[in-house]
């Protein structure tokens, strides 16, 4: 236990305005120094208060142009609590929301400039509530009052201990298979056999990388990267029960972040807080760069836990400067635009708030060893203050020239509330993008819809249509099939509809579109030939997503076949519904799915005419094909050809038609006879042969709704 704090062992000096945050400072004797940018306020007080959050200290900051700041010496370096108040001129009805009087008509009552406590947006971490979705006595949970956090920092004497022998990974983009990860739900089920207290953590996934392995995701010639998913910086979970009492509501997602540096605490074992959390999540990077796995994180900087006007929350922000930190329309400034869908948008080009999220990267780069970002809603991040997209950003236009960010993976999420800019994201030849045509063009093509061959055949082939400007590459195109938003691979192939009542908005939440098809019968049957048609559609997507050029990604749970009963938008729910379930795991492994899906992770990991860094040319490929016009052909076949890489060629067919066709195989290359690695209408353990079999003959029956891949063998 550190030793009482008290405000008579504590001096205050000028300070100086940086670096902004907290940090260590030596003045008159060893202390903090404490800076925060408030160009509009007309008084900026420091609050420090002790671990259990009783008051210590008020201290008024002075100003240098933007920033105030403080000096307090004999402040002890780890275990302190602060915050700011900020007033100012200006209400509801200009960009500042510092108006206490109208403040008090809002939900967020006791929030108002007078007594309202703000985290610092620069704080490294941050502590509230100390167990996942349990109230506690020391975060105050109000329903409609707002909840205690508080910034803290820890200035160690001694740097974590990386270890001699650790290295980053370094692994190029086009060699990496992607894993989508919600941290809490992966371990959260009493089935991962973790203790209690290590469930739902960072070192819960720290603790399965064996599993990462088995799955082919590390080992190689093309290791594995690990994405952190949901988002993994400090957030209420409890936000909707805050809210408007809306129960069971408890978000694993993360993303209404409360801070853009402080890891989730809560995602620390033991509830020990966010000083242990940070270097338990440390300890997690540090045991998957062992493994070969890099670590990606989802970042969502494109809006917070502020809510829109109507919620009026003075938490951090938007108590300290609404008007740099949010755009706002500048017609109505009580009207917060909202491009996110989550009722604001950081005004992230502003040049405060911009050089806000750089540092916020470089330090998960430089303090983490995070290997790379996705960028949630990334068009929100190229609009001006007042909504306009930009065609040159300053922010992104920063992270691409930073010397630290442009060395790490990038990946945009390249669509908001009215934008999509799949394949025109500004990218300076660096930044991937979530390819959404690709999904939605996989989902139609696979399901059996017209006309979509051409396009089939355009995503299989890296979508050159989309990424062959700017000096782009096929591994710039994130395939998938399956991602955290929408139905699972298993639900794809099991419902027409969306079924997302639990969430109690009476079904009016999540896309319908999800471009699913249920087999015949929606939900659960005992229909022998619709699960079998099911179980061969989940190997058609994954097999597609596996032969395709470009950088492929997966959701954790699809590889034994997770359901979440239908629900396309489960944010809310950290119940079994999402809980990733170890003991279902062990069932797909007898039955057969989870050795398909990881043999073939493996296949592509270990063939160079999959995830190429340049475009195919005519000579990389043979589409078997004369019927691209006919809306009703729903049959693609193509060789990828052996151009000195050594593997010999590979042959795929795609039928798509409920019937069997027959077709007549290319020549094999000289010497050499077809042989069978998938056939996706064959039960396990024939679906994948290793190797391939003992041979086909020259005409072969693709049945309808399968898939196959040959390999040339010696004959």
């Amino acid at each position: 236990m550190p030793a009482p704090l008290s405000a008579d062992s504590l001096e205050q000096e000028p300070g100086t305005p940086s670096p902004l945050g907290a940090s260590p400072a030596a003045g008159s004797k060893p202390g903090v120094n404490f800076a925060l940018y408030a160009p509009n306020a007309s008084s900026v007080t420091l609050c420090l208060r002790d671990w259990d959050d009783r008051p210590v200290m008020e201290a008024s900051l002075q100003r240098t142009g933007d920033v105030w700041h403080a000096f307090v010496a004999g402040l002890p370096q780890s275990k302190v609590l602060y915050g700011y108040k900020v007033d100012g001129r200006g209400g509801w009805d200009t960009p500042f929301r510092w108006d206490k009087n109208k403040a008090r008509t809002h939900p967020c009552r006791c929030c108002c400039c007078c007594c309202a406590i703000l985290l610092d947006p620069y704080a490294k971490h941050v502590k509230g509530r100390a167990v996942f979705g349990k109230r506690d006595d020391f975060e105050q949970f109000k329903t409609r009052e707002g909840s205690v956090f508080r910034g803290t920092f820890d200035f160690e004497a001694e740097p974590f201990d990386w270890g001699a022998a650790y290295k980053r990974p370094d692994i190029p983009l086009k060699d990496l298979v992607i894993a989508e990860l919600p941290v809490r739900l992966f371990t959260a089920a009493e089935s991962s056999g973790l203790p209690a207290g290590q469930r739902g953590t960072y070192a819960g996934v720290a603790a399965k990388v064996e599993h990462f392995k088995e799955m082919g995701i590390n080992a190689g010639k093309q290791p594995g990267l690990w994405e952190l998913l949901l988002p993994v910086f400090e957030y209420d979970e409890l936000e909707f029960q805050r809210r408007w009492g809306r129960l069971p509501a408890c978000l694993h997602t993360g993303a209404v972040h409360l801070n853009f540096f402080a890891p989730m605490s809560r995602f620390g074992s033991d509830g020990a807080g966010p000083l242990a959390a940070a270097r338990e999540f440390k300890e997690m990077v540090r045991a998957l760069h062992a493994a070969g796995i890099e670590v990606i994180i989802d970042v969502v900087y494109n809006h917070t836990v502020e809510g829109g006007d109507e919620d009026s929350y003075l938490l951090s922000w938007r108590g300290i400067d609404a008007g740099a930190y949010y755009q706002q329309d500048p017609d109505s400034y009580v009207k917060m635009l909202n491009y996110s869908g989550c009722g604001n948008t950081v005004n992230a080009n502003h040049p405060a708030t911009a050089q806000q999220i750089v540092d916020s990267l470089r330090w998960w780069v430089e303090e983490y060893h995070v290997d790379g970002f996705r960028f949630d809603l990334a068009p929100c991040l190229c609009r001006d203050a007042t909504g306009k997209v930009m065609s040159n950003p300053p922010l992104v236009r920063a992270i691409t020239k930073d010397p630290v960010l442009s060395k790490v993976k990038l990946i945009a999420e390249p669509w908001d509330i009215g934008a999509y800019m799949v394949g025109s994201f500004p990218n300076w030849d660096i930044w991937a993008e979530w390819n959404g045509k690709y999904r939605d063009d996989v989902r139609r093509f696979l399901r059996g819809d017209a006309g979509l061959k051409s396009e089939f055949a355009t995503r299989l082939a890296g979508s050159a249509d989309l990424y062959h400007t700017h000096n782009r590459k096929p591994f710039h195109s994130v395939n998938f099939v399956i991602a955290h938003d929408g139905f699972t691979l298993a639900d794809m192939v099991a419902y027409n509809d969306k079924h997302n009542d639990a969430n109690g908005e009476q079904n009016r939440d999540g896309t319908n579109d999800n471009f699913s098809w249920n087999c015949g019968v929606e939900g659960p049957t005992d229909n022998g030939a619709v699960k079998a048609l099911r179980q061969r559609q989940m190997r058609n997507y994954h097999l597609a997503l596996m032969l395709s050029q470009g950088t492929p990604m997966l959701l954790m749970g699809d590889e034994y076949g997770q359901s979440r009963q239908g629900n396309n938008n489960y944010y809310g729910h950290d119940t079994p519904l999402t809980h990733y379930h170890w003991d279902q795991l062990e069932q797909a492994k007898q039955n057969g799915w989870f050795r398909f899906y990881s043999e073939l992770i493996k296949f592509r990991r270990d063939n160079p005419l999959l995830g190429r860094a340049e475009f195919l040319t005519t000579q990389d490929v043979t589409w078997h094909e004369d019927r691209w016009d006919d809306p009703e052909s729903r049959f693609l076949a193509f060789t990828l050809h052996d151009r000195g890489q050594g593997c010999g060629s590979l042959y795929a067919a795609f039928n798509a038609h409920s019937f069997e066709v027959r077709v007549t195989l290319p020549s094999p290359p000289r010497g050499k006879k077809w042989c069978r690695v998938v056939d996706t209408n064959l039960a396990p353990p024939k679906d994948y042969t290793p190797g391939g079999n003992a041979g086909v003959d020259p005409v072969y029956g693709v049945q309808g709704y399968s898939r196959i891949l040959l390999i040339p063998q010696d004959a």
